[in-house]
């Protein structure tokens, strides 16, 4: 992608996001030598940086990996994507483009909500992709403010202490899931994507508005406001786990 007329900060700060995602891909073991690595493109702008740093750091790498897009619509959910704009951002980074359409079938009748469903037969498609493609990794365009609103509401809505890792392996080691972007907030990845002229390809989904993670989101701000550095530190806190001194049982 071009640069959309970058100053020198501007091209200071898209260095030390690739940089993040370097140190996160490096850190966690997210891509080596014959990787295919399939990036699941919603079309919202997370997964569009996700996939145009993944894609233009092959450039800069001694190892060569794949790296292939694909995106998952389900027919009853409301909402578009600019497939014209999605392919030919593909296109520019010389990627693959996989566009699939599912429906929810019975499934609509089981009694779960629309996003329930819609998660979880989009998940299936994406394994489905994965096999069919023999893909290694499946790249998913969550950030670190992810992982911290993800941990604190399993904490308080499910009572147990989990999140969004990094890369974890499915299937017995079949392949991982890997999420390049952890290192870095939302900000940081709305501001890279302002300056390298990336735009979201989709429109929001209608059933998007998630009340309890909005509500973590707002919690989670007024824990920053309070305390600079509040988010950064929750997100360390993860891989600095004190057993001893948690009840446990």
């Amino acid at each position: 992608m071009m640069d959309n007329g970058m100053d020198r900060e501007g091209r200071r700060f898209a260095a030390v996001v690739l940089r993040k995602v370097g140190r996160a891909v490096n850190t966690w073991g997210m891509a080596g030598e014959g990787d295919t690595i399939a990036v699941a493109l919603s079309g919202g702008t997370d997964s569009m940086v996700l996939l145009e740093t993944l894609a233009s750091r092959r450039r800069r790498l001694p190892i060569s990996y794949e790296v292939t897009a694909v995106h998952v619509k389900v027919a009853e959910v409301g909402y578009g994507l600019d497939r014209e704009y999605a392919e030919e951002f593909c296109r520019s980074l010389d990627v693959s483009f996989h566009y699939r359409t599912i429906g929810m079938g019975a499934g609509a009748e089981e009694g779960g909500t629309p996003c329930f469903l819609c998660a979880r037969l989009r998940r299936k498609a994406l394994f489905d992709f994965m096999a069919e493609r023999r893909c290694t990794r499946l790249a998913l365009g969550h950030h670190r403010d992810d992982a911290v609103e993800t941990l604190l509401m399993n904490m308080v809505f499910n009572g147990h202490i989990s999140t969004m890792p990094p890369r974890l392996s499915m299937f017995g080691g079949e392949f991982d899931i890997i999420r390049p972007l952890a290192l870095l907030g939302k900000e940081e990845v709305e501001r890279y994507a302002a300056l390298r002229g990336i735009r979201a390809a989709a429109v929001k989904c209608p059933f998007g508005d998630d009340t309890r993670r909005n509500d973590i989101r707002r919690l989670v701000g007024e824990m920053e406001k309070l305390y600079p550095g509040a988010r950064r530190n929750l997100f360390r806190s993860m891989g600095n786990i004190r057993k001893d001194y948690l009840p446990g049982g």
